[in-house]
């Protein structure tokens, strides 16, 4: 054990937990409530979303909101009930289809609409859902999710949304469930004059009132419904014109007055982000709806064109550097990660949210090429690397599915490190960069699941990695590469991991670099006593001498 934890202090290893997995963590009995929020009913999976035409009018003063959202939709099978879902305290008051009001019943969150026209196969159809209230209030956003009552430095209201995990319909009704994005959508905010709401998309126009204005925007992508999103203050607009891989973007910012100034400097970090993106990923994914960074009351969410920001107008993560490097003060975090989300969430969606580290693995991975891009290879290895420390390896990244639960926190920094381990394994950084770039190609504008992703990856590493993912995905233990000398021979395997795990592993070995293919069974390589042993550092394993 000595020379394991000597062994693993090296590899940012210290902590994590031995001969043990995925099965020692018991699973909390699901509720009804779960499998209506996280599972594809029958009343949801009949009809396909098309659109979302949303109004809401805003009362900071109260703290209510009310609107209406008419929802087009094909039919794909026949039936006569269709699931709507807005949590309480808000209340629907009315659902009408062609005029005529439905019956509705409340089940928790869930509105069960019956439908009285008959819905044949083929045909696009409306609903008009009218709803008011005051919506949660968010305690810690955006991690509770609800709205954000805030006001500014001046007394001015400034108010947001953020609602991932919590769900949209926290604070307008909807189809709630990542597998059938809306393929656009047309926003029509109402807030007291005086002040702007910057939501996804853009500007269309804007109705002026008497005491109230409507800002109408237009998205013409699919969009996740968590990354719709309301942004109410007394912004002012800067903007440039990026050029980019498909042509003229237009990149937007929204700040508070008070902090003009100082956005103008500090979201020049926003055109590096665009750079280094394009370069790994492939194009921004939404020229035609625009990119804007808008100020908000909170730390920041990637929501869809339209990005919040809240991290002070500071490098780093709350001003620090959360690989313990030194790199990561070289950026604005947030401006980083939640703007990578674009490629990572907004374009590649997952279907369910048990599928969550596509989101964050390859985000927080995103980290690390923005600082090869720009500071070189090394930079970005040293970065990824420093994170583990940050690793909890506590239980599985991927969560249960069909009921809205996520795993681990680790689907960020140990998600990174496996990425980072992929590239190590390819041994081709060109080649990487289009496994990314394809990606984000052959997913574009859709919602995806784990084994869609793998798959791809596997066949264009050109290895089969299903038993590196469910190592690393699935259970909480990291792979040890055990070794001995004996007669000239080195014996070396893998343990504490899964059932017949395989992956290459290089090592330095007597000041040369060797490609090893262990398995969890006893292999010998002849290459004489070795006088020193190291792992390749970027690959997240832990290293055992042992039989000395």
């Amino acid at each position: 054990m000595k020379n394991i934890l000597k062994s693993l202090v090296a590899f940012g290893l210290v902590g994590l937990p031995f001969f043990l997995n995925s099965s020692a963590f018991a699973q909390k009995t699901a509720t009804r409530a779960d499998t209506l929020r996280g599972s594809i009913t029958p009343e949801r999976g009949w009809w396909d979303l098309k659109h979302y035409d949303l109004t809401v009018h805003i009362d900071p003063n109260i703290k209510s909101i009310k609107g209406l959202n008419i929802i087009t939709y094909e039919v794909v099978s026949k039936a006569k009930i269709l699931q709507i879902d807005l949590q309480e305290p808000l209340k629907i008051t009315s659902i009408t289809q062609g005029g005529e009001s439905l019956k509705f019943r409340r089940e928790g969150a869930v509105h069960w609409v019956t439908l009285t026209k008959n819905q044949e196969v083929g045909k696009v159809e409306q609903i008009h859902i009218s709803y008011e209230g005051i919506p949660k209030e968010a305690i810690r956003p955006p991690w509770d999710g609800g709205i954000t009552w805030q006001k500014d430095s001046n007394g001015l209201p400034f108010v947001a949304s953020s609602n991932q995990g919590i769900g949209s319909s926290i604070w307008w009704p909807l189809k709630d469930h990542p597998a059938d994005e809306v393929d656009s959508l047309d926003m029509h905010v109402t807030v007291p004059k005086g002040l702007m709401d910057i939501s996804n998309g853009r500007l269309v126009e804007v109705e002026v009132g008497e005491d109230m204005d409507t800002f109408h925007w237009k998205v013409v992508n699919p969009i996740n419904d968590y990354g719709v999103n309301i942004n109410v203050g007394d912004f002012v607009h800067f903007g440039e014109k990026y050029a980019g891989e498909k042509g003229t973007l237009d990149m937007d910012y929204f700040v508070l007055r008070e902090n003009l100034e100082k956005a103008k400097v500090h979201f020049q970090d926003a055109r590096r982000m665009m750079q280094a993106f394009e370069h790994w990923f492939g194009p921004y994914p939404f020229y035609e709806d625009g990119f804007k960074l808008v100020d908000a009351p909170y730390l920041g969410m990637e929501h869809q064109s339209s990005v919040t920001y809240g991290n002070g107008y500071q490098n780093g993560y709350r001003g620090r550097d959360l690989s313990g490097t030194g790199w990561g003060m070289k950026f604005d975090f947030i401006i980083i990660h939640e703007a990578g989300h674009e490629w990572f969430a907004n374009n590649i969606t997952y279907k369910d949210v048990a599928d969550m580290w596509i989101h964050e693995s390859f985000t927080n991975y995103s980290e690390s090429l923005f600082l090869d891009y720009h500071y070189g290879k090394e930079a970005g290895q040293a970065y990824v690397r420093g994170t583990r420390m940050n690793i909890a390896n506590d239980m599985p990244i991927i969560g249960t599915y069909g009921l809205n639960k996520r795993g681990s926190g680790d689907m960020y920094y140990k998600g990174g490190n496996l990425l980072n381990m992929i590239r190590q394994i390819l041994q081709d950084d060109e080649k990487w960069r289009q496994i990314l770039r394809g990606l984000n190609q052959k997913f574009y504008h859709q919602t995806v699941t784990t084994e869609e992703i793998e798959t791809y990856i596997s066949k264009e590493v050109g290895l089969d990695l299903g038993k590196v993912f469910d190592q690393y995905l699935r259970d909480i233990r990291i792979p040890i590469f055990e070794y001995y000398a004996q007669d000239g021979m080195v014996n070396y395997r893998w343990i504490n991991a899964v059932n017949d795990f395989e992956m290459p592993v290089d090592v330095t070995l007597n000041g040369k670099i060797v490609r090893l293919q262990p398995k969890t069974t006893w292999q010998s390589l002849g290459l004489g006593e070795p006088q020193d042993l190291m792992v390749d550092p970027d690959y997240y394993v832990g290293v055992l001498k042992s039989r000395e």
